[in-house]
């Protein structure tokens, strides 16, 4: 079992498709732990709102399988360009972090500590 932390984002009807994303994410993993739920601005500037949350869990698959399940779903949720249903980013697999631009961003160091 891997331990991995998920990002979610949404900019488009933010609380249900974050809500959504929360429960699917709580049924592919085990042993989950979600962060609470924060607002920020587009990092672009656009003033796009955006809805974020962290969520710590397991899995058995690899980090490219879980991956790969993510952008499908995304896809799936209907992102299409500027407006994100749900953006969903793999920032940690075991010990090895993804998404290193990420990780010093200021929504990302306020939800981690939720989750650990």
């Amino acid at each position: 079992m891997a331990t991995v932390i998920i990002s979610l984002g949404s900019n488009h009807r933010q609380a249900a498709h974050i809500q959504w994303a929360s429960q699917w994410l709580q049924t592919m993993l085990t042993d989950t732990t979600c962060s609470r739920l924060l607002w920020t601005t587009d990092i672009k500037g656009s003033g796009i709102m955006y809805m974020n949350r962290l969520i710590k869990g397991t899995t058995d698959l690899s980090a490219d399988s879980l991956n790969a399940l993510l952008k499908a779903t995304e896809q799936r949720c209907g992102r299409q360009g500027s407006r994100v249903s749900v953006d969903l980013d793999l920032m940690q697999y075991d010990q090895q972090r993804l998404h290193l631009r990420d990780w010093p961003r200021p929504y990302i160091q306020q939800l981690i500590n939720d989750i650990l």
